[in-house]
């Protein structure tokens, strides 16, 4: 093969590797490969309606705030997902709003560095619905060494639930935060212990909502949620090593 023939295929793989998904606002060379990981593949489109907001540039990129809204979808939806692209663990979360909770959710989330940040929204119909945004960072907040467990006496705190209900309109605003390092397994001699599992619950037990949470989320994760009416809830935790949490909001 000449030199002809392999500048070709060079240029043909780096116009291959720079391509993004016709539409994408953020333009990630990834995108193809949580779309099949994540998504299966399944039929989407990019989305201005389901609105991603984070900080430009995140100055504590192991406590990066990010809010999500797809309630512009109104009722339809059934699920989102959300994934920082170029985190070494991309997952964030995986929320199922129930009937009464409207598809708002804020947390915060570590980055590693400068990354698209994704949230994926089914609908009813069978449509994923992706939102998008891009955050710059210096880097490191996936591998920083812990705060939590360098503050004395984190173990007798941890679980703790600290939140306040807030009303808004004829909805609810939960604000809270639970104390746990959430390891993600990246620093030396540290197993990964984190919260993965959430439910927000009536008086009565029935679960209003479901939530799934993946090592990406900062250390005393801190949530918002939106809830319709303002009668009492309960919030309950579960973390990998099967430890359980619950507080009254």
């Amino acid at each position: 093969m000449d030199w002809r023939a392999l500048l070709l295929l060079a240029c043909f793989a780096l116009a291959w590797e720079a391509r993004g998904a016709e539409g994408d606002p953020v333009t990630s060379v990834m995108w193809d490969y949580h779309h099949q990981r994540l998504l299966d593949g399944a039929p989407f489109v990019f989305d201005e309606r389901v609105r991603v907001l984070a900080p430009p540039f995140a100055e504590d990129a192991r406590q990066v705030p990010i809010q999500v809204d797809a309630s512009a979808l109104g009722e339809q939806v059934v699920r989102m997902l959300a994934w920082a692209e170029l985190n070494p663990i991309p997952r964030i979360f995986d929320f199922q709003p129930g009937e009464r909770v409207l598809p708002r959710l804020a947390i915060r989330i570590r980055v590693e560095q400068a990354t698209p940040i994704r949230v994926a929204v089914l609908t009813r119909a069978g449509l994923w619905h992706v939102g998008s945004t891009q955050v710059d960072a210096a880097g490191g907040g996936c591998t920083a060494p812990s705060v939590v467990r360098a503050q004395p006496g984190w173990q007798e705190r941890q679980g703790q639930v600290h939140g306040r209900r807030f009303a808004l309109g004829a909805a609810s605003r939960l604000r809270l935060q639970v104390v746990h390092p959430m390891d993600n397994g990246l620093v030396d001699g540290i197993p990964e212990f984190f919260l993965d599992q959430a439910e927000l619950r009536d008086a009565a037990g029935r679960v209003l909502a479901r939530l799934e949470l993946f090592p990406a989320v900062s250390e005393n994760p801190t949530l918002g949620l939106e809830v319709q009416g303002r009668e009492e809830t309960r919030l309950w935790l579960r973390d990998n090593n099967g430890n359980e949490f619950a507080a009254a909001l």
